[in-house]
C-alpha cells in the first residue's frame, strides 16, 4: 500500500511562533494546518525596500508579474537615483546630508542631486511590490468579453485555441470573417471541406475628387496546389485594395485604378516567392505562391470590375423580371473550350479539367493580363463579386439571381450571409467569399438596415 510523504517535525508554529508539541497536527494557539508546512529553511529572511517584510499574498491570488520585473521574479530598478532628484530608489524623500565635521575638508565635487553615499548595503534580491490595482482592474473590464467555446457553450477559450471545459478546438479568426464597410459587406467561410481558409477580401469606401462616393471590394481564391496560398490571398486583396483607396481619391479612373490595383497585388504575392533559404528547404518541390483575384468598384453611375483567374462578378437587378448576367469571363480550361467552339459550356463545366485555371497572380504566372471592363447599368441593382465556392452553387446568372435576396442592397451583409449558407447547404465542397455592392453607390454612411 503507498503512503504519503511524512512531513517533518515543526517545534514551532509557523504562523504565531506558539511551540508545540510532537504529533501536533493544528497549532493549538491559531489553529493553523502543520500537514502541510514543511521544516522552516535554516536562511535570513528578505528584507523589503523599506525596512518592512511584505504581508503575504492571499491563497490562490494571481497577482501579475511586475511591470518592470525581468522574468524570473527579479524585479529591475526603478530608476538611476540621478534621474530623480530629492528621493531613493523606492521613492522616499531623502534625509539631509550629514553636515562635515569640523576639520573635515568638504567633499570635493558636489554629489549628483539624490544620491547618498552613507546608504547601508543593500541585500541581492528585493520581494515584488503589491501588484498595481489598475491592471486588474482592466482585466475585470475584458473578463466581460472572453471568448466562450463554440461547442459547450460554457468554457472559455485559453491562448492555444481550446476550450478548457470540454476541450474543443475552436475555429481560427480566418475560418469564418465578415465585415461591413458603410453601404458594402463580405463574407468568408472555410466550408464543409477544407482544413483551412485560403480565401480572402477587402471592403472598403471613399470618394472620388468631385464627392462622389464609391464603393470598392477585391475577392481572391488562393490556389491550393501551391504553397502558402492563404498568404497569397491575404497579401493580394490587401495590396490591391490599399491601391484603389490610394488612387479614386485622387481623380484616377476607376477602370485604369482596377488595372493598377491588379498589377500591386501582383507584385505582393510575387514579393511572397522570395521566402527563407529554410523554408525552400523543407518543401522543395512546391509551387510558388499564387491565388486568383476579382473586384468590383461601384460609383453613382458606373460600375468597374477587375479579375485575373476563375471568381467572379454578376449583376443582379432589384427588378427582378429584368434579366441578370455575369460581368466577367474565366481564365480557365473550360472557358477556353467554350471560346474555342469545341465544347458548349454545359459539357466543358462537366468535365474533370474544368476548373484548371489558365491565369492567376503567382510568381510563377505565364504571363499576367489583368482584365477590366467598365459597365453603366440603367437601374438599380446589386453587384455580387464571389469565388467559385459560390457560383459552383449557383453558376449560372438566373441561378445567381435567385439565391440573391430580394433585399440585398439595402441589407448588404444579410445578403452576403444568406449566400454562404446557400453554399454551405450545397454541399460546402470549397472555401466560399462573397461581397456585395448596391448600385448605385449610396451617399457615404448608408450601411445594412
Amino acid at each position: 500500500m503507498s503512503q504519503k510523504p511524512q512531513q517533518a517535525a515543526v517545534s514551532r508554529c509557523p504562523s504565531c511562533e506558539e511551540p508545540l508539541e510532537p504529533g501536533d497536527r493544528y497549532c493549538g494557539a491559531c489553529g493553523y494546518d502543520l500537514s502541510v508546512v514543511p521544516a522552516r529553511p535554516e536562511d535570513s529572511p528578505t528584507i523589503a525596500l523599506n525596512g518592512v517584510a511584505p504581508a503575504p499574498p492571499p491563497d490562490g491570488a494571481d497577482w501579475p508579474a511586475a511591470r518592470d520585473s525581468d522574468g524570473r521574479g527579479h524585479p529591475a530598478p526603478v530608476h538611476a537615483a540621478a534621474e530623480l532628484p530629492g528621493t531613493d530608489s523606492g521613492g522616499s524623500p531623502l534625509p539631509p546630508p550629514p553636515a562635515a565635521a569640523p576639520g573635515e575638508p568638504a567633499a570635493s565635487g558636489e554629489p549628483a542631486p539624490g544620491v547618498r553615499f552613507d546608504r547601508p548595503g543593500e541585500p541581492e534580491e528585493y520581494p515584488l511590490q503589491a501588484p498595481d490595482p489598475r491592471p486588474a482592474a482592466e482585466q475585470d473590464a475584458t473578463a466581460a468579453v472572453e471568448k466562450v467555446c463554440v461547442a459547450c457553450r460554457a468554457g472559455r477559450v485559453d491562448d492555444d485555441g481550446y476550450c478548457e471545459n470540454c476541450g474543443h478546438a475552436q475555429p481560427r479568426e480566418r475560418d469564418h470573417m465578415e465585415q461591413e464597410s458603410g453601404p458594402v459587406a463580405a463574407v468568408s467561410d472555410r466550408g464543409l471541406r477544407h482544413h483551412r481558409n485560403e480565401d480572402a477580401f477587402s471592403v472598403a469606401c471613399t470618394a472620388l475628387p468631385d464627392g462622389v462616393p464609391a464603393s470598392v471590394a477585391i475577392v481572391c481564391d488562393g490556389v491550393s496546389s501551391a504553397t502558402r496560398p492563404d498568404d497569397a490571398s491575404l497579401a493580394a486583396s490587401r495590396a490591391a485594395g490599399q491601391s484603389l483607396l490610394g488612387a479614386l481619391p485622387r481623380g484616377t479612373h476607376p477602370q485604369q485604378a482596377m488595372h493598377d490595383a491588379i498589377l500591386a497585388a501582383s507584385h505582393a504575392v510575387n514579393a511572397l516567392a522570395d521566402e527563407p533559404a529554410t523554408v525552400r528547404e523543407q518543401a522543395p518541390h512546391q509551387n510558388a505562391p499564387a491565388c486568383t483575384l476579382v473586384g468590383a468598384v461601384v460609383t453613382a453611375g458606373l460600375l468597374v470590375v477587375g479579375w485575373v483567374g476563375d471568381s467572379r462578378v454578376y449583376w443582379v437587378p432589384s427588378d427582378r423580371a429584368t434579366p441578370p448576367a455575369r460581368l466577367t469571363e474565366d481564365d480557365s480550361w473550360a472557358a477556353q473550350m467554350v471560346a474555342a467552339g469545341l465544347m458548349n459550356e454545359a459539357e466543358a463545366y462537366a468535365d474533370e479539367r474544368a476548373h484548371a485555371i489558365t491565369g492567376w497572380l503567382g510568381a510563377d504566372a505565364y504571363e499576367l493580363e489583368p482584365h477590366t471592363a467598365s459597365f453603366k447599368p440603367d437601374r438599380p441593382g446589386v453587384v455580387v463579386v464571389c469565388t467559385d465556392g459560390l457560383w459552383n452553387y449557383a453558376e449560372s446568372a438566373h441561378e445567381m439571381a435567385e439565391a440573391v435576396p430580394l433585399d440585398a442592397a439595402e441589407r448588404p451583409l444579410h445578403g452576403a450571409r444568406v449566400l454562404v449558407g446557400h453554399a454551405l447547404d450545397g454541399g460546402g465542397h470549397d472555401n466560399v467569399t462573397v461581397a456585395l455592392l448596391p448600385f448605385p453607390a449610396p451617399p457615404q454612411g448608408a450601411g445594412s438596415a
